[in-house]
């Protein structure tokens, strides 16, 4: 398929012609200004007068090679391209190109703050065949780091609506709902709970797994649930958050743009009402 993402680490022997770079100055991407979106497909960085600091191959898009790159702090965009953030990328790239972006990102910075031994200090070096460092020293071998978060819609039944938030640094008018990073020692469920008690206040059913999605902001994996009120009133932690309320499907304020896995848990929401949310 066209859009599918083969994972690997090392490239393969055979490989000859362009490929695909995820190429990076600090946290924005090298993008051509085009649309949609795309990076740029050239045989080297050389060839567009990039010098590159560290490399590494991700795996084939569509049968394309696929790298990331960390550039020089100075790199200057070619003619025709652009360095952009990723939250200002997300749906304007193709799905799977954003996704393959999402990994790029998380490898440059993994790869970037490895160099060293956390433990003693000593020059990590690559790990052959899989996506590690090893220190030579002491033996310890790091991963690229993930963090997990949940996510979860919750639906009132005795009302029809759905409790959505908006976090204090959101833009005005616009809410998405509740959302955390799992704890050490929790499950995924537990921490749905765990979020919702301290941010809102309520208590859930039984949350039920939806989907999950990567999401590089800057090393998460979210995981979706829904799950049904059960009891509590409404008490807002205005640490984190500026305002929630319950909103039916007549009563939608702003929400997250498709692509996203909280409008994935809003839409599947209007889908079973028989609607159709906006935007």
């Amino acid at each position: 398929m066209e859009s599918e993402f083969v994972p690997a680490v090392e490239p393969p022997a055979s490989a000859t012609g362009p490929a695909r770079w995820f190429a990076f100055r600090g946290g924005d991407l090298l993008v051509v200004v085009d649309e949609p979106v795309t990076v740029p497909l050239v045989p080297d960085l050389d060839d567009l007068g990039l010098a590159v600091v560290r490399r590494q191959y991700l795996g084939a898009l569509g049968g394309v090679g696929c790298w990331s790159a960390e550039l020089e702090e100075g790199a200057e965009p070619p003619p025709g391209m652009v360095f952009e953030g990723l939250r200002a990328l997300f749906g304007r790239m193709p799905e799977a190109m954003f996704g393959v972006a999402g990994l790029a990102a998380q490898t440059v910075a993994w790869d970037r703050d490895h160099q060293f031994c956390g433990r003693c200090g000593a020059p990590m070096e690559r790990a052959p065949g899989e996506r590690a460092r090893r220190c030579p020293v002491c033996g310890l071998t790091s991963f690229p780091r993930l963090s997990p978060a949940v996510i979860v819609l919750i639906e009132r039944e005795d009302t029809g609506q759905i409790l959505m938030a908006r976090g204090k640094h959101f833009p005005a008018g616009f809410f998405g709902i509740i959302a955390g990073f799992v704890e050490p020692g929790e499950s995924l469920e537990e921490a749905v709970r765990r979020e919702v008690r301290e941010e809102v206040g309520l208590e859930l059913d039984e949350p039920v797994y939806f989907g999950s999605q990567p999401w590089p902001f800057p090393h998460a994996l979210m995981v979706g649930f829904t799950a049904r009120y059960a009891a509590g009133e409404l008490r807002v932690d205005d640490r984190e958050l500026a305002e929630a309320g319950w909103f039916g499907i007549d009563e939608m304020p702003r929400i997250p743009p498709r692509l996203s896995i909280a409008r994935r848990l809003l839409d599947a929401w209007a889908e079973r009402q028989g609607r159709m949310l906006d935007g």
